[in-house]
């Protein structure tokens, strides 16, 4: 029972099903509309999943060419590859830890000033997986472990949108959602940087394209554009012999060719997927807000926002990866651990932190702001390896920002301070959470937005 439980917790797809399905009973609705409306968004999130797997599957093989090419090898960080190293290890404390925290990131919603519901499941998932590994390796374990794991998962879902709503505020214009992935510190700094480098006016989507490229203003044919010289790149420095290797019998440069363009119609189909998820959610979750937690709002996942900026999804990848490759450089001159820049982190982190970077300083603020999330998606993996304990030692690491913050803080204080040290930042999250001043909760983010 509890296995399948966490099953279902862990599909995001099923999660923002039953969140809608449960609003749209709080509305009253008609049992035609609470069917329409729970497998709208169902079917979105996995129109999105389905996109993004055609995304991860084109970006495998343009990860080993740039590999063969350049001759590097090191750690990628892979939070599916890490998360299945841990469940052989501590599978029944990730598990309950998980479901502990998504029980108290409700509770948290409705008796406090934290209003957002964390609905990206996956990422839950991987948090939880986290935590078990680092309070292990601090020396918790049991109960003690699963109590403390899961407050902490169940307080960072309801805290981290809260920290940077105001600048989803400015992504979206407005509209009711907020950030629910855990690269979001990432995201929220790019906005910041954004804020100081640039004009928010300067955006990457009036980018005055002359008549002759305005074929270039569909998002579809410029990404596969753009990707095309990256796949061709890529092929040609690992040699016609190597992608053979890949490529199943096609033509090399081909092969390339189509990888490119298959990654482009996966962004196409991310995109179909989040405008079905949000058509049908938002209404539905004003029954949650009215009924159930007054005023909640729902945190989603990081390609939900990319439609909201288009031109800055493919900006901020590419700014991204290029800080990626500099920390890379950096981390190999400084003598540590090469962090290889993951595709797969860089395109959906770098992609959102282009966009809150663009929100607030234009297109300055996202290639800058996207740059220094990439350089962050070097350094902190690298950090956090030697508190992952015995999970240190295998060829991958947790790849998105919030997790390595986390990891490194909970690692660092039970290093140093064992269990007095995991304690005093519980204790922290508790104040945080009574004390809502610390962070723009909110009211109080919707209301400078709106005097903005």
């Amino acid at each position: 029972m509890l296995e399948f439980l966490k099953d279902v917790l862990s599909q995001p797809a099923l999660l923002i099903g039953l969140m809608s399905c449960l609003g749209l009973v709080c509305l009253k609705s008609p049992a035609h509309k609470v069917l329409t409306g729970t497998l709208g968004p169902i079917l979105g999130y996995l129109m999105l999943g389905a996109g993004a797997d055609f995304i991860v599957a084109n970006l495998e093989p343009l990860g080993k060419m740039i590999e063969e090419g350049f001759n590097i090898t090191g750690v990628v960080p892979n939070n599916e590859a890490v998360t299945a190293t841990a469940q052989q290890i501590l599978g029944v404390e990730t598990m309950s830890i998980l479901v502990l925290g998504l029980v108290l990131n409700l509770v948290i919603a409705r008796f406090t000033k934290y209003k957002y519901v964390f609905l990206t499941g996956h990422h839950s998932f991987f948090m939880a997986c986290l935590l078990s590994a680092v309070l292990g390796a601090s020396g918790l374990s049991g109960t003690e472990m699963v109590i403390v794991g899961g407050f902490i998962l169940g307080a960072w879902s309801a805290i981290s949108p809260a920290i940077g709503q105001k600048y989803t505020l400015k992504v979206t214009d407005g509209d009711e959602v907020a950030m629910g992935h855990f690269g979001s510190l990432g995201y929220y700094l790019s906005a910041w940087v954004g804020g100081k480098v640039g004009k928010p006016e300067d955006s990457t989507e009036k980018i005055n394209i002359p008549e002759k490229w305005g074929f270039l203003r569909n998002t579809t044919i410029s990404t596969a554009i753009t990707m095309m010289f990256f796949y061709l790149v890529a092929a040609i420095a690992a040699g016609s012999e190597y992608v053979s290797t890949l490529s199943g019998g096609m033509s090399p440069y081909l092969f390339a060719i189509m990888a490119a363009l298959k990654f482009a119609i996966g962004v196409a189909i991310v995109y179909s997927g989040v405008r079905m998820i949000l058509a049908d959610l938002i209404p539905a979750f004003q029954g949650i807000a009215t009924k159930v937690i007054p005023s909640a709002v729902p945190a989603v996942d990081c390609a939900v926002f990319f439609p909201y900026a288009q031109t800055a999804v493919i900006i901020g990848f590419v700014s991204s990866f290029v800080g990626g490759v500099i920390g890379m450089l950096i981390l190999g001159i400084a003598g540590g651990v090469l962090i290889i820049p993951g595709l797969v982190p860089h395109f959906f982190c770098g992609a959102t932190a282009g966009i809150y970077g663009n929100a607030t300083g234009g297109r300055k603020g996202a290639i800058i702001g996207a740059f220094v999330n990439g350089l962050a998606l070097a350094f902190l993996p690298a950090l956090l390896l030697p508190v992952l304990g015995s999970l240190g030692f295998a060829n991958t690491t947790f790849g998105d920002v919030d997790f390595a913050v986390l990891g490194i803080l909970l690692g660092q204080a039970g290093n140093f301070f064992s269990s007095i040290g995991i304690y005093a930042i519980v204790v922290l999250l508790v104040v945080t959470l009574i004390i809502p001043n610390f962070v723009k909760t909110k009211s109080v983010a919707i209301n400078n937005y709106e005097n903005e």
